[in-house]
């Protein structure tokens, strides 16, 4: 028996999708638990922000931040073991991208909520 969550594929989809219809169960909660747990923290979401418009250099992220370098090196090596952020190599610097673009939309809806809950501005669907 497969350990991959039930969904209405019986196989793995050939092109990627923007909606899964899965019914989640303890596994797939507790990786979804993971990822808001590492969006929890407001200098490593505010890193992943920056990131959701574009790949950045440790030095832009820590310009942008106004973090410590240590700080930011810091929160994206948890960012990377945890796979949210890939990283490669441009002579001498490491560049950072977000992983998927359901991470970059998870991040973008996520400022876009705080935004309505803090300026007042109704929901909408």
């Amino acid at each position: 028996m497969s350990s991959r969550p039930s969904s209405a594929f019986s196989t793995m989809p050939q092109e990627p999708s923007l909606i899964h219809p899965v019914t989640p169960g303890p596994e797939l909660l507790e990786t979804a638990a993971q990822t808001l747990r590492m969006l929890a923290e407001p200098t490593r979401l505010h890193l992943l922000w920056q990131l959701s418009n574009g790949p950045k250099t440790v030095t832009e992220l820590t310009d942008a931040s106004g973090a410590a370098r240590t700080v930011v090196s810091q929160h994206l090596a948890k960012l990377r073991i945890s796979g949210l952020v890939d990283t490669r190599k441009d002579g001498r610097h490491v560049i950072y991208s977000l992983h998927d673009g359901h991470l970059i939309r998870l991040i973008r809806e996520t400022i876009n909520h705080a935004d309505h809950r803090t300026t007042g501005e109704p929901t909408h669907d």
